[in-house]
């Protein structure tokens, strides 16, 4: 053994090629005392690149940083170099701490050993840590090879995103590949782990998968007492294909089941699909199947498929059923260009397929599927825009069925074609003249009781107006025009008297072009004042009251008289005429009857308040709060032959900061009531009985609140929602009771609402609703958290809905109690699951459901 500082040294050294620099220094190798660090930095030399050494194989391409708290001792003749004392060998990825590492150049062999504790009897400290490629590996003793690194570790553990598994002995075969003995794998970090899987024999495939036969699992160190022949885990992070493992539970209407056993396809970076089926005891089944695929900044969308054939009951039984359903939903949205955009959300199912087979309570109280989608066009430079939209809307209940195929639209928004390009002041009046347009052309196709009905039309809406303003007042006059174009009108004529006595009316469909012309006119003036008091108090700069009137006047002519042509007339069997619409069954709604000559008055009152910064605080600033929302509204009909005055109706908001929302409103009638009439034409006042009768009140207040998070919690990573294809997995299985995973970070969260509805146009028969609903949760212990949530009538005296929740946080694992022990879908749920997104799967469930719906 040599120790050398000098030149000669330093180029005997570089000629060996496991060192490959572009620099050296001469101290670099000079040996340090005791307790200090020694550094080795080689790196190639352009001096050695011809040298015949360099033919024999040795093929290390990068630098190799080597540093020891001890020594650092070169064996010149023997080609190797060992480190004592918290050494640290690093080569490009691979890391290699130890408190002892030898190496051998020619062999390129590194071998690391730990040494004996000072403290504790034997038991070794500083043991081998080998981090590569984002896993670190730690053992007793371990020997890697840097060419070709392929290694053994003895008594190892590793970690890889979440996993660990762990050896009697881990041998490294090549770059990717690892086989274990009697190797343990959990997604615990708890030393020791709470369960894990144990193997003789394990192969591990690096960011893919784990390989195992026989495997035992372990709760608290006690093993299941049945093993699995085979076992295949990932550990591959994000989407992966794969098995899905199957739930097991029990139903009561359908016998024992497995459900979600299926496989997920992950086709490439931009689709994937899955099949997924339940199987139950009782020879019902239900297959499922869903299709995504997308493209950043270009389009993304799912195709779902369901079908299912459940059976209730065995065939001799009186109340056996059979029900066969099925399900489609495609959703599609793409941005061709950046003014050219689709989005579908296409749905068609049977009618009890929601009832029977979906299991989210918001789905299973939909009472209609809504399809819609939609192709939109705009123009930048003008503004105008074309869409063509399908919808359809399946009602649930009765099987009837509205269909808009198709409805195109094209819009002109609000254009002033008198201004001068360039003038903002000084406006002429013509030049504040603006209007907008609107064509849409649209054919219904509606299913009712089986009968099939096809209307279609064309409508054009013109809008114009003005804004001119004359001192503080803004008066805004306008126009508004509609002429709708229809193929078909209705006839009604009088046909005989029934059997009961009445008159019996007969209907038909008239096939020709007709074009229905209405109008309306009107004008806006209005403005806004303020009042300002400076308390200069309390923190409070300033309170403001802003003031808003508005009068309006509209006019809108009696389009039933003969004039327009819109109505027809028949003789019924008393000898009067009666009058009808001749195009109440089209499209765009019935033509407006009766002369409307309104006044309307609105007063608008808003209250805000301005806080004063905190003079101890340089980065105070003055907040703005408003306070409340005051509105107040009456009308007056001119053209009305009774009852001119409209009710005066008032509304309120106001929010306390973030914790409390109020609002509400109330209705007031200027007329007397007479029992089995109604409203009568009498004021209130001129009867004795006041000036306004109250008809409607309500209101409804909520707060919201909860505990600051733990900060020990925000420190905590949650595997489950990083892998973004696991959250989108577990929305295709929510259910009445797998609520979102219980937040434990959260201390306490609380959210009331109150509704109040008074109701007294019958001064006879008030009706009133009373309810509170409410949402708790709370931690018991940093480990059980306790959730409440449901709804009480005050009128009915009773509870609706109410759900309780129990979550324990078992470390790696979660358990999840859920009780419904009232209502149409009552009944449990019981879960026990590991939290680790590459097992979420594996879990223990227990079902018992009671559904009292029909």
């Amino acid at each position: 053994m040599k120790y050398i500082s000098c030149m000669k040294f330093i180029l005997f050294i570089f000629i060996f090629p496991i060192f490959i620099s572009t620099g050296y220094s001469e101290s670099l190798f000079t040996f340090k005392p005791f307790y200090q660090d020694s550094t080795a930095a080689i790196k190639n030399d352009s001096l050695v690149q011809k040298d015949s050494v360099k033919k024999k194989g040795f093929d290390v391409d990068s630098v190799i940083y080597a540093s020891s708290r001890d020594s650092l001792f070169f064996f010149i003749n023997e080609k190797k170099m060992d480190l004592y004392g918290s050494a640290d060998l690093k080569y490009k990825d691979t890391d290699l701490k130890s408190a002892k590492i030898l190496v051998d150049f020619t062999s390129s062999n590194v071998d690391a050993y730990g040494t004996p504790s000072d403290s504790v009897p034997h038991k070794l400290k500083d043991t081998p840590i080998l981090s590569q490629g984002g896993e670190i590996y730690d053992g007793k003793t371990m020997r890697y090879n840097f060419k070709t690194n392929q290694g053994f570790i003895s008594e190892a553990a590793t970690k890889t995103e979440g996993s660990f598994y762990t050896g009697k002995e881990i041998n490294k075969v090549n770059k990717d590949v690892y086989f274990i003995k009697d190797g343990r794998f959990t997604t615990c970090d708890a030393t020791p782990p709470d369960y894990y899987f144990y193997s003789p024999e394990m192969k591990v495939i690096q960011k893919k998968e784990i390989i195992a036969k026989w495997v035992w699992l372990y709760f608290g160190g006690v093993p299941f007492p049945i093993p699995v022949p085979f076992a295949v885990f990932p550990i591959e992070s994000g989407r992966r294909s794969g098995i899905l493992v199957p739930a097991f539970g029990n139903s009561a209407q359908y016998g024992y089941y497995f459900s979600r056993f299926g496989y997920f396809w992950a086709i490439n970076n931009y689709m994937d699909v899955n099949f997924t089926g339940d199987y139950y005891t009782r020879g019902s089944y239900k297959l499922d199947s869903r299709f995504r695929y997308t493209k950043r900044y270009d389009y993304n969308g799912n195709l779902e498929l369901g079908y299912s054939n459940l059976v209730s009951g065995l065939p001799t039984d009186p109340t056996y059923n059979k029900s066969v359903n099925w399900q489609i939903i495609w959703q599609h949205s793409q941005s061709f260009t950046p003014t050219l955009r689709l989005d579908a959300n296409i749905q068609f199912a049977s009618q009890n397929y929601l009832q029977q087979n979906v299991q989210d309570l918001n789905q299973q109280l939909q009472s209609q599927i809504v399809s819609n989608a939609t192709l939109f066009k705009s123009w930048d430079e003008s503004g105008n825009s074309l869409s063509l939209s399908y919808s359809r809307t399946q009602d649930l209940q009765s099987g009837n069925i509205s269909e808009t195929l198709p409805s195109l639209t094209f819009t002109i928004p609000q254009t002033y074609p008198f201004k001068r390009q360039g003038t903002f002041n000084n406006q002429k009046w013509y030049e504040l003249i603006g209007f907008n347009y609107s064509g849409q052309f649209q054919n219904d196709r509606n299913k009712i009781n089986g009968n099939l009905s096809i209307r279609g039309g064309i409508q054009h809406t013109l809008n114009i107006s003005a804004s001119p303003k004359i001192g503080y007042i803004t008066l805004t006059p306008n126009f508004n025009y509609k002429e709708d174009w229809y193929n078909k009108r209705v006839d009604e004529t009088f046909a005989g008297i029934t059997s009961i006595g009445s008159d019996s009316i007969l209907t038909n469909d008239m096939h020709q072009i007709n074009f229905v012309r209405t109008f309306n006119t009107g004008v806006t003036a209005s403005t806004r004042f303020y009042g300002i008091f400076q308390p200069n108090a309390f923190g409070i700069s300033a309170i403001r009251h802003t003031v808003i009137p508005s009068l309006s006047y509209n006019y809108q002519p009696d389009f039933s008289k003969p004039f327009w042509n819109y109505y027809g007339s028949y003789t019924d069997s008393k000898g009067n005429k009666v009058s009808y619409d001749k195009f109440q069954r089209e499209i765009f709604g019935a033509t407006p009857s009766g002369e409307q000559q309104s006044l309307s008055f609105s007063l608008g009152n808003i209250f805000e308040m301005k806080t004063k910064p905190d003079p101890t605080d340089t980065t105070s600033k003055e907040n703005k709060i408003q306070l409340m929302n005051i509105n107040a509204n009456l009308g007056y009909n001119f053209a009305a032959d009774s009852l001119k005055f409209s009710d005066i109706s008032l509304t309120y908001r106001t929010q306390v900061g973030q914790f409390l929302d109020f609002q509400g409103s109330s209705n007031f009638s200027l007329y007397d009531y007479a029992a089995g009439i109604g409203r009568i034409n009498k004021f209130l006042i001129d009867e004795g009985k006041g000036f306004v009768r109250l008809t409607n009140f309500g209101f409804s207040v909520s707060t919201s609140l909860s505990g600051d998070k733990l900060k020990s919690a925000e420190s905590k990573s949650n595997d489950s929602l990083a892998s973004s294809l696991n959250a989108s997995d577990k929305s295709i299985y929510k259910g009445i009771y797998s609520n979102k995973q219980a937040d434990f970070a959260i201390p306490w969260n609380l959210y009331l609402s109150y509704n109040y509805l008074y109701s007294k146009n019958d001064p006879l028969n008030i009706f009133r609703t009373s309810n509170m609903s409410a949402n708790l949760d709370f931690n018991l212990t940093p480990e059980w958290k306790l959730s409440f949530a449901g709804s009480y009538d005050f009128i009915q005296k009773q509870f609706a809905a109410p759900q309780i929740r129990v979550s324990r946080d078992l470390h790696c694992w979660e358990m999840n109690f859920t009780w419904n022990p009232i209502g149409t879908f009552s009944g449990y749920y019981f879960e026990i699951r590991i939290k680790a997104p590459q097992l979420q799967d594996f879990k223990i469930t227990k079902r018992d459901e009671f559904y009292n719906g029909k």
